[in-house]
């Protein structure tokens, strides 16, 4: 796929020689990573080489969540508030596929490093139950949020696109979650993008300390600050905390940037087969 793309108008040629170094690896989409019985050296194999691990799991496997070594960011799947929208949405394999839910969400808690909740909105499904999500029980250190994406009609499952809210519908949810998510914490709305809406956890390990144009946020990973933290030499632990960095202006909530670099400038092909730089506007649906 990178080598397809030499030569092609507006190519950045140290972009691209870049791109052949792996920097980053996401264990999910497919399948459910964490049941492959070498997860942990896999990971470790990657920590080596200094590729980040991005890693997805559907929340039903609690035993495979508390054997997992630390890796960069472990994500748990909360696609449901209720036992009842869990089974509509997921379609679990395991009768006790709830309790395998809850006690996933106590092992995140247990985790030392970096850890999300990704929830995936679906319209007539699961966006009307703001106040059941479990989010005391994970405690994770972010919350994504974000759209379901339609991959087609298919006789296995009954979504259709009007299923697929838009980001300012996904944007909505998030603020109307702030009370009763918010109580008794300093969460707080932190990051925007046109996919996803970010949320800090907890000040236990709260990483976000301020807001645009006053003091520091910091939510992003520092990654090479990971690769010097794991724990494979010595078995000395590490936490969220150790390897956080501050978040740029342009990415924190309400940012009018929205996500976007500034110093990169977005090009498009028009009919006429030109590419031609455009200055990106913020839609209603996130893009562009």
């Amino acid at each position: 796929m990178i080598k397809e793309v030499k030569g092609l108008p507006g190519l950045i040629q140290s972009r691209w020689e870049e791109a052949f170094t792996v920097c980053h690896c996401a264990l999910s989409l497919v399948g459910e990573p964490i049941m492959y019985p070498h997860i942990n050296e896999f990971c470790r194999e990657l920590h080596a080489r200094e590729i980040s691990s991005f890693l997805v799991t559907n929340a039903q496997f609690p035993e495979k969540i508390a054997a997992l070594e630390p890796i960069t960011q472990l994500y748990v799947s909360v696609d449901a508030a209720t036992k009842d929208s869990l089974k509509a949405i997921d379609r679990p394999l395991f009768k006790d596929f709830w309790e395998r839910f809850l006690s996933c969400l106590t092992q995140l808690k247990a985790k030392g490093q970096r850890t999300v909740y990704r929830m995936t909105l679906v319209k007539e499904h699961n966006m009307k139950e703001l106040d059941n999500y479990v989010i005391h029980l994970g405690e994770p250190d972010l919350i994504e949020i974000k759209a379901v994406t339609y991959c087609g009609k298919s006789d296995a499952s009954d979504l259709t696109m009007q299923n697929v809210p838009y980001h300012q519908e996904v944007r909505d949810f998030c603020e109307r979650c702030v009370p009763s998510w918010a109580a008794g914490t300093n969460w707080r709305r932190n990051m925007r993008i046109p996919t996803a809406c970010w949320w800090p956890r907890p000040s236990s390990r709260s990483m976000a300390t301020g807001t645009r144009g006053s003091t520091t946020t910091s939510s992003t990973p520092s990654f090479k600050r990971t690769f010097v933290l794991v724990y494979y030499n010595d078995g000395t632990a590490f936490t969220t905390m150790g390897y956080i960095a501050p978040t740029p202006a342009w990415a924190v909530y309400n940012a009018p940037e929205a996500g976007f670099d500034p110093i990169e400038t977005r090009f498009q092909r028009t009919k006429e087969c030109k590419v031609v730089e455009i200055q990106y506007t913020a839609t209603d649906s996130g893009c562009g």
